[in-house]
Formats: structure tokens, C-alpha cells, sequence
């Protein structure tokens, strides 16, 4: 079975958050979720024994909190569709969702706490360097390769303190989540960066911690890239041009990534994959890996190659089942996607760069002892 590294879960948000033991059996997740209410309850696709059935050899796994800014002029004029703040406060989650970034550096904290001792039980092991990474991917039966991600940087609650992060652990992180954080707006509204995001990013440059592109405002991310010189990349994110969302990554966005090196890793959301989506509308168009691969095809076409898309599947994001691709009911059926591949053209290495191949070759680059080639 193809290895598969998958650039975007969120393992911990799900165990503390939703209190889902990861260490169980994906059956058994679900039987125990079986009278619950809510978003995916019994519908979960990942498990730490299910990845290992799936042969998932490397994640990164996410540290997710978010905190609204409460008044940020340079951001608040371009909100768009997350919320009126003079109408009460933006979108609020609270499985997600902080009063200040000092509760949410401490829920985040309570996640790196969890993937630490899974780590101690040996279940993952966290990789913080590119020889840590080389090593674990030599090694036959290895525990789960996680790299520590942070989606949206809330956690961080003053730019000095990504050292204090990257000495924990932290390697890869986006500046904002939905809405606007302290450092930038994301996704549901345009904005730029903040004066804070710009010294972050001169935080990120001095560390060596790789900046991801994911729910950056199209403002914001411009401005990052002309900005931030060290490695870059998109975690999970799809193609505007086929879903029209600015969630989305418009084809200038790709391109600009790809000339810096980057990877995109396309996600399993079934409103990010087919145009029209309607949450609960049992007639709306469905998703399939026809559909997963319709993305892969486009960014091919713009990269002129197939060195710059892989797997950021997000499942378990917020959804499961009733909102992934016809067919994928577990984290498994992602190798359903070869076939697929294989059926367009893809060669068989191809695919497995798709698969594995191309994070490989950009975390080898990226993290610390990595030497990054240099950008066309």
C-alpha cells in the first residue's frame, strides 16, 4: 500500500474539543458517538489505528484556538461575510473560539500537551528537524510522523513569543483562521496583514519556521509573499477556478507558490470540490474523487508538472461523512484517489509523489536542516 503524508488534521482539536479518543478503533469512535448530536458526530473518518490501516506515515498535526481581535480598524472595514461587529462579535464557535489570545495559548497549549503524550506512549513521534523526518521515514513500523502545525496564529500571543513555540516544537503555521486575528485577516473578508503580522513574519524568517498560505486573505497573502523570504506552502486548499470561494486558491496564488517552491495539498471538503454545495440538500450535486482529482489536475496544469500537489485532506475538520467525496468513508479510501489518478494519465510515480513524494521532498527542504533549492 502507497504511504501517504497528509499536510493537514486536526488529531488534537478533535480529542480535546470533541472528545474523541483517537486511540480507538474507528468503529468503536463511532458506536460511542452513536446517540450524539451535532456536526459528524458517528460520521469520524480518522482514528490513529485507521491512519495506521490507511498506511499514513506522516501528518501534520494541527494546534487550533482562535480569539477575535476585539478592535482592529485596518481589518474590521473589509469583514465581508463573517459578521458586523457592530452587531455583536464575529463568528463564534465554542469548539474553537477564545475570549483573548492568552486562554487561547493555553487551550493550545493543552493540545500540544496531548500530541506530547501520545508521543510518550508511543504512539507518534513528533518530528521537529529534516533528519528527525529522514529517520522516521527509513525506519519499518514506525509510530505516526506528526509535524506540529498552527492554523491560525491566536495561540502566539505577541510576535517574540513564535520562540517560544518553535522551542516546543511549532514548524509550520498560517497567520489567521477564519475572520481577522491579531496578525491578519483570513478567510470571509480581505484585509492585510497587521503591523504585528509583519514583525511575526520577521519572527517566522529568523526561526526557520515555514509559513503556510492557507486562510490568508488575498491582501494578506500577497503582502506575506513579498515579505517573508523562507519556505512556503499550502496545507489544504483547492482551486477558485473550479469552486469559486475565497476559502478557495485563485490560479496567481497557485502559480506565485509554486514558483516559490511550494506544495498544495488539496482537501476532502465536498463544498471546497463541486460548485453549488448546499449544506443539507439531499439533491445537490455530490462530490466524488473525480472531483478530488479535477483539482489535482488543475494545479498540475498551471505548476507544468506534478511536483507541486499532495494531500491535505482536512478530515474531520469541522465535517465527516455526510460531507466527503462519494466513497470516502474513512481516511483508507483516500487511496481511492490512485486509481482515479491512474485512469487520467498519472504514471504510477506520479502518483506517488501526489501521495507522498512531493511533502517529502519539501519538508526534507524545509525544516530545520533541510537545504531548500533554490526558486525558479
Amino acid at each position: 500500500m502507497r504511504p501517504i503524508i497528509d499536510a493537514h488534521l486536526d488529531i488534537a482539536w478533535n480529542a480535546l474539543s470533541y472528545d474523541r479518543d483517537q486511540l480507538l478503533e474507528l468503529e468503536r469512535m463511532r458506536e460511542a458517538e452513536s446517540g450524539m448530536t451535532g456536526s459528524s458526530r458517528g460520521n469520524c473518518t480518522v482514528s490513529l489505528p485507521e491512519m495506521r490501516r490507511a498506511n499514513v506515515r506522516v501528518c501534520l498535526g494541527t494546534l487550533l484556538c482562535r480569539s477575535f481581535p476585539e478592535d482592529l480598524p485596518e481589518l474590521d472595514a473589509n469583514l465581508g461575510e463573517i459578521g458586523d461587529r457592530s452587531h455583536g462579535q464575529v463568528i463564534l464557535r465554542e469548539d474553537l473560539d477564545f475570549a483573548n489570545q492568552t486562554i487561547a495559548c493555553a487551550a493550545a497549549q493543552g493540545q500540544l500537551a496531548y500530541y506530547r503524550l501520545l508521543e510518550q506512549q508511543g504512539h507518534v513521534r513528533l518530528i521537529g528537524s529534516a533528519d528527525e523526518l529522514e529517520r522516521l521515514w527509513a525506519e519499518n513500523d514506525a509510530p505516526l510522523g506528526l509535524i506540529l502545525s498552527m492554523e491560525g496564529c491566536d495561540p502566539i500571543v505577541e510576535p517574540w513569543q513564535a520562540r517560544w513555540w518553535f522551542q516546543q516544537g511549532l514548524r509550520t503555521a498560517c497567520l489567521a483562521h477564519y475572520g481577522p486575528s491579531a496578525y491578519a485577516m483570513g478567510t470571509g473578508g480581505d484585509g492585510p496583514l497587521t503591523a504585528k503580522g509583519r514583525e511575526l513574519l520577521g519572527e517566522f524568517g529568523e526561526l526557520g519556521l515555514v509559513l503556510d498560505l492557507v486562510h490568508t486573505a488575498d491582501l494578506a497573502f500577497a503582502e506575506a509573499l513579498d515579505l517573508f523570504e523562507g519556505a512556503v506552502f499550502i496545507s489544504h486548499g483547492n482551486c477558485r477556478a473550479l469552486v469559486e470561494h475565497d476559502r478557495q486558491i485563485s490560479d496567481q496564488q497557485i502559480a506565485a507558490v509554486v514558483d516559490r517552491g511550494g506544495v498544495i495539498g488539496v482537501v476532502m471538503d465536498e463544498w471546497m470540490l463541486v460548485p453549488g454545495y448546499v449544506r443539507g440538500d439531499s439533491q445537490r450535486r455530490r462530490a466524488s474523487f473525480e472531483s478530488v482529482v479535477a483539482h489535482i489536475d488543475h494545479i498540475c496544469s498551471i505548476a507544468g508538472d506534478t511536483d507541486h500537489v499532495a494531500i491535505g485532506s482536512d478530515l474531520d475538520g469541522g465535517f465527516g461523512t455526510e460531507q466527503t467525496p462519494l466513497g470516502l468513508k474513512t481516511i483508507a479510501d483516500l487511496h481511492q484517489i490512485a486509481e482515479v489518478l491512474i485512469q487520467h494519465g498519472y504514471s504510477d510515480s506520479q502518483v506517488n509523489q501526489v501521495f507522498s513524494g512531493n511533502w517529502l521532498r519539501f519538508f526534507r527542504e524545509s525544516l530545520p536542516g533541510g537545504i531548500r533549492r533554490s526558486s525558479c
